[in-house]
């Protein structure tokens, strides 16, 4: 069966920065920023960003256009006859549906809470009335089921159209929408009377409050959030790798997906921190922050409803973004693995995505005096992939590329260089062999270490 191309070049671009561009940009990346001294956590983050995530997501493309497969079969094309790289491919996978067991809850929080603004259901409510609706929502069985339901059911039916008809129309559509939202908030958000000091806070680089931190503390941070949000180490970047010709050498392809990630991260701060400190709301961390310190100042702001509206707009096409590549990579492990079609791959794991979804649903409602490791069902799914198999899934894709018992540094570079643009520098080879690794690592470990001092 011949594979399907992407029909552009931005198709490509927009749907693989919109699998990198998730909910972790939008209040994750805001909120250590400002914890750590804003501009001057910035700064270390875009050089971790650029020594750490680039080159591993040029391995991910090179690795995906080359054998044409998502990873489920992907190193059982390119690896040397008796090796054991394709044994990967199993927690690869895993690692897929285990995002979307959990995501996909908190894409249907985003969806409700765009109806609700809508309806105008914060219209009059005081702060711990909007904390209390929260409190309902991440705690209502049926109504989170529901809304989990339509999340899946929308991003399967968008990759049953097919990767141009359905993926990438409609993705391009989202991502460009989800952009101008952006820029529209943040330009309303930035001219609110007392946003300069938001801005001050967010832009101005206080090097002074890198000190109020340890420097491994602050280093993790910034390796943390550089490395994670690209979602790298378990194919979702490589499927798409896949899908695209050689007319292209694959470094400026991963520069300009960077650059956008990490566009839609800084505009996301541009839009937070001006309207807290314009409102006089301290901009706290995780749910806390969008879903109920953001409802607030929508309500403090002349056109809040509508502003709230178009908020949670841009933050459901933000999850969903995600969504729809990760369900493309799930469907592509059915098609390449057992041949099946696109009807039968997507019916099946829309079946299978939404059961594996329940758990997590209710470890916050049934089962919510279960616990593993110290953390509930969703904060041990989320361990899983991002302190375990996005780091070692890393590992392997960087090991494959340079190490000669796996696909080799030569036949990467020839993949990577095919085509027009930048060519990937050959002169860091020993930095990929050998001082890489041993950051990623360092990654790994030291997730481990803090989730022991916090048991």
């Amino acid at each position: 069966m011949k594979r399907e191309k992407f029909s552009s070049r931005l198709g490509f671009i927009l749907i693989s920065a919109g699998c990198a561009i998730g909910l972790g940009n939008v209040w994750r990346f805001p909120y250590i920023s400002g914890k750590y001294g804003g501009a001057a956590f910035v700064l270390i983050y875009l050089f971790f960003l650029a020594i750490l995530g680039l080159p591993i997501m040029v391995m991910e493309f090179a690795v995906g256009r080359a054998s044409q497969k998502s990873i489920a079969t992907s190193f059982n094309v390119l690896e040397k006859k008796g090796s054991k790289w394709h044994v990967y491919r199993y927690f690869g996978m895993a690692g897929n549906y285990l995002l979307m067991m959990f995501y996909t809850t908190i894409g249907g929080w985003m969806l409700q809470y765009f109806f609700k603004m809508a309806k105008g259901d914060f219209v009059g409510l005081n702060a711990e009335q909007i904390s209390r609706v929260f409190g309902e929502v991440s705690t209502s069985k049926n109504s989170m089921i529901f809304w989990m339901f339509v999340i899946v059911v929308l991003g399967f039916l968008v990759c049953s159209l097919g990767l141009q008809n359905g993926v990438e129309k409609i993705t391009k559509v989202m991502m460009v929408v989800l952009l101008a939202l952006m820029l529209v908030l943040a330009v309303r958000s930035c001219t609110l009377d007392g946003a300069s000091e938001g801005l001050k806070f967010y832009l101005l680089p206080d090097f002074k409050k890198l000190t109020e931190y340890n420097v491994t503390e602050i280093v993790f941070a910034a390796m943390g959030q550089a490395f994670f949000t690209l979602s790298l180490g378990i194919g979702a970047l490589a499927i798409f790798g896949s899908y695209i010709g050689k007319e292209r050498k694959l470094t400026g392809e991963a520069i300009s997906i960077t650059i956008l990630d990490t566009f839609v991260a800084i505009v996301a701060g541009l839009i937070i921190f001006p309207a807290c400190f314009a409102f006089g709301v301290d901009p706290g961390e995780g749910p806390g922050l969008v879903f109920v310190t953001l409802p607030n100042v929508f309500n403090a702001m002349a056109g809040g409803r509508v502003w709230g509206t178009f908020f949670f707009l841009f933050m459901t096409f933000a999850a969903l973004s995600t969504i729809i590549a990760v369900f493309q990579n799930i469907i592509a492990f059915a098609q390449d693995l057992w041949g099946w079609g696109l009807k039968k791959a997507s019916f099946v794991n829309m079946i299978a995505v939404f059961v594996l979804s329940l758990p997590c649903i209710f470890g916050m409602t049934i089962w919510s005096d279960f616990t593993i490791l110290g953390k509930d069902i969703m904060g041990f799914e989320d361990f899983l992939v991002s302190n375990n198999l996005l780091p070692l899934g890393s590992l392997v894709y960087l090991m494959f590329c340079v190490s000669r018992y796996g696909w080799g540094w030569d036949n990467f570079l020839k993949e990577a260089n095919t085509g027009a643009g930048i060519s990937f520098p050959k002169k860091i080879r020993f930095y990929l062999n050998y001082i890489l690794p041993l950051i990623v690592l360092y990654i790994f470990f030291q997730g481990y270490w803090s989730l022991f001092q916090s048991l």
